[in-house]
């Protein structure tokens, strides 16, 4: 049961506008030439360069080191697990939070934005800074030589997101960008993933694109080329075993869902 105090959440969600429980056109994100689109656009292209990148995923737990530089962190940390459990859920993936940096592979800073370029060259290096104008939040991760991600890394400067009304769209988008779902494409909607998409939580194509991500099928470094049919066969398979038509309960499920009352 989330216990968020309602004067915060009332802060936190002033300025985003209230979705309707169906989404648009739920033919199209149902539909399995879409859905593999979407999910090429969004798992093998980069927002922060161009051309074919190769699948990147995790394949082990992650390990979630969470560090407040700002007040409410009690918040902030119920808005965090909520996520991070949704995720788990959704991927298979090992997912807690752990007590101590050394015991991390997900470095997770709330912070000011005074702050966050420091965090950012700390957290990222320094090439990270040439993507932070216009940004709000960011986040990046780093992979082996095998594409299995080994660590990732969240800076959200509160006080410039609640400026935005974006602090739960940083929490939700960018952890689940880290997980190997890098790129924001209109190919995908309705999705964080696109910047049109009015909802700041995941969508039920959302919920398809990380169970995708995270079939055994999929292995990290494969081309466009090697995951597309594999992509179409297993959407087809979502599609004829209720699989995407159950990915809307999997999304209203979630329990950030649930405390907002979309």
């Amino acid at each position: 049961m989330l216990r968020i105090a309602t004067a915060l959440l009332t802060t936190l969600l002033a300025s985003f506008p209230l979705i309707a429980q169906t989404y648009p056109d739920q033919r199209t994100w149902l539909d399995p030439n879409f859905v593999t689109t979407a999910f090429i656009d969004v798992a093998l292209r980069n927002e922060y360069s161009s051309g074919e990148k190769p699948l990147v995923k995790w394949n082990k737990p992650l390990a979630v080191w969470v560090k407040h530089k700002v007040p409410d962190q009690a918040l902030h940390d119920e808005l965090t697990d909520a996520h991070l459990n949704h995720l788990s859920q959704i991927t298979g993936l090992p997912i807690k939070r752990v007590s101590s940096r050394s015991q991390a592979n997900v470095i997770w800073i709330y912070t000011r934005e005074s702050k966050w370029e420091e965090d950012i060259e700390k957290e990222m290096g320094a090439d990270s800074l040439k993507h932070v104008r216009g940004a709000i939040c960011k986040a990046g991760y780093r992979v082996g030589s095998d594409n299995y991600i080994d660590s990732a890394a969240i800076i959200i400067p509160v006080d410039r997101a609640r400026e935005h009304g974006k602090l739960l769209a940083c929490i939700v988008e960018e952890i689940t960008q880290t997980l190997g779902l890098p790129n924001d494409a209109e190919s995908a909607f309705p999705s964080i993933f696109n910047d049109n998409t009015p909802e700041d939580l995941l969508s039920p194509l959302d919920v398809v694109l990380l169970q995708l991500l995270y079939q055994p099928e999929l292995t990290a470094g494969m081309t466009e080329q090697q995951a597309r049919p594999i992509v179409m066969q297993l959407v087809r398979q979502y599609q004829k075993d209720g699989t995407l038509n159950r990915a809307v309960a999997i999304a209203k499920d979630g329990e950030l869902f649930q405390l907002i009352g979309y």
